[in-house]
């Protein structure tokens, strides 16, 4: 009797639960603008933008073709109605740097297949894929077309893997303006080539106590370069400028990227923090470096959504770590607009392991108590929400669900412990934009993993 009972108390339990969902999904669907194709999709998301001087576009996957045709989209429109003048992404300063001299019309790069070059560590096809490529060559022939007097749009990096090439750079730019430096740096820099250019053994000897750290020389050769600034800029101008902030900014990631491999050994939030810390600051610098040609700089950036959307509403938050979204966020308020993907199945490109080859995997459908599986059940195929504003939808919304999280690793068997997290939506993002089914990106190369030992802090589920 008491089993019969018991079922029945849990089908009325499910029952109204399914029915409570449905009432959800059908106050969101009111509330939701679909996205048809039309040109006129965002109109609303570019009232929503105002004036904002940053637009913070994240992704749910590193590898699903809408996240990145939708926020290219959108990035367009930010770059032609609203002004802005660079964008910033989860990338590492260098490879993209390359990127940038493309696009301004300054490179020797034929194409934009060749200016993507420097992505030749894995992920591979997290910026080496059609969509990127397409945007590069439109932003590259964007601004072409400006007139002379108008200020090039660029394209950066914020991200901190790059401890040897950035080396690699800074002597390089050394050693055309001041050789005499260049030697100085080069001795400084050389604590680091005990480790060939093994970036995770670096940090493991010294955090371990087996070697010293390298932590001196990479201060003493950013203070050294920073106190050269005005003699190394003062020579040629605006083109001298933007060399020295390329120098300076890559002697600022060899410290940071130091402390950082260090930290990898101590605990995730730990080299989290550190390296969320760095992209916010590059994010700055990047800004006060801009405004020196235009008042004020405007950029949009691109990133996972678990860096871009707010961690305090995140358990990331409750764990002790922070993002670049709340570090925007608690900087510059209502100035920072932050928009946040999400899909409930389909196909993506990652990897199963770090340093595996590319796989198309398919998207399991959503998790039951999920956001993704609540914007599946509106029945709209594509659709975004304005999370900023006052309605029984978004009040709804605040009850704290999971939400899914795919990096450049994917491991459907282990997914709710490797992918989803328990967030409040409206608290982390500003507005949130939902393909239902999606696809994986297509790479510009299908080739066989490339061995790279800087495992970063995010292993295994890599975001």
């Amino acid at each position: 009797m008491n089993a019969i009972v018991s079922s029945s108390s849990a089908g009325r339990a499910s029952a109204m639960l399914e029915k409570s969902i449905a009432e959800l999904a059908d106050v969101v669907r009111q509330c939701a603008h679909p996205l048809s194709g039309s040109a006129s999709d965002y109109d609303p998301l570019m009232d929503l933008v105002g004036n904002a001087r940053f637009v913070l576009i994240g992704e749910a996957t590193h590898g699903t073709h809408e996240f990145y045709e939708q926020r290219a989209e959108i990035t367009k429109r930010l770059i032609q109605e609203k002004g802005f003048a660079a964008v910033a992404v989860e990338a590492d300063w260098p490879d993209a740097y390359r990127v940038n001299r493309f696009v301004q019309g300054m490179s020797e790069d034929a194409t934009s297949n060749e200016a993507l070059g420097n992505f030749h560590r894995f992920p591979t096809w997290m910026w080496r894929n059609t969509d990127v490529l397409n945007f590069v060559n439109w932003l590259h022939q964007y601004n072409a077309a400006l007139p002379p007097e108008r200020t090039k749009v660029g394209f950066y990096g914020l991200d901190l893997y790059s401890l040897y090439s950035s080396i690699e750079a800074v002597l390089k730019y050394l050693d055309q303006i001041d050789p005499e430096a260049g030697q100085r740096a080069r001795s400084r820099y050389a604590c680091f080539e005990h480790f060939e250019e093994d970036s995770q053994s670096y940090g493991y000897a010294t955090s371990s106590g087996m070697a010293e750290s390298c932590e001196g020389g990479a201060v003493d050769q950013l203070l050294e370069l920073q106190r050269q600034a005005s003699e190394y800029t003062r020579r040629d101008g605006p083109l001298a400028e933007d060399e020295f902030f390329y120098a300076e900014q890559n002697a600022r990631l060899i410290k940071n990227a130091e402390e950082y491999y260090r930290s990898m050994f101590r605990g995730r939030v730990s080299s989290w923090n550190l390296r969320d810390r760095h992209m916010a600051e590059t994010l700055d610098h990047l800004s006060a470096h801009l405004e020196k040609q235009q008042q004020p700089a405007k950029i949009v950036v691109w990133a996972h959504n678990s860096h871009l959307g707010d961690a305090r509403a995140t358990d990331m938050g409750e764990a002790g770590e922070w993002n670049v979204g709340q570090l925007v966020r608690e900087r510059y308020g209502e100035d920072a607009v932050l928009v946040g993907f999400s899909t409930y199945t389909g196909t993506v490109t990652a990897a199963t392991d770090w340093d595996g080859p590319a796989e198309l995997k398919q998207v399991r459908p959503a998790l039951p108590n999920s956001y993704e599986a609540l914007f599946h059940e509106t029945g709209l195929p594509r659709f975004w929400l304005n999370l900023r504003q006052d309605n029984l939808a978004i009040a709804q919304l605040r009850k704290p669900r999971l939400e899914r999280a795919i990096g450049v690793i994917y491991r459907p068997h282990s997914e709710r412990l490797s992918h989803y997290f328990h967030t409040q939506l409206p608290s982390q993002f500003d507005a949130i934009i939902h393909i239902d089914d999606t696809r994986a990106v297509e790479p510009l190369d299908r080739d066989e993993p490339v061995e790279d030992n800087e495992v970063p802090d995010t292993y295994p589920s890599a975001l």
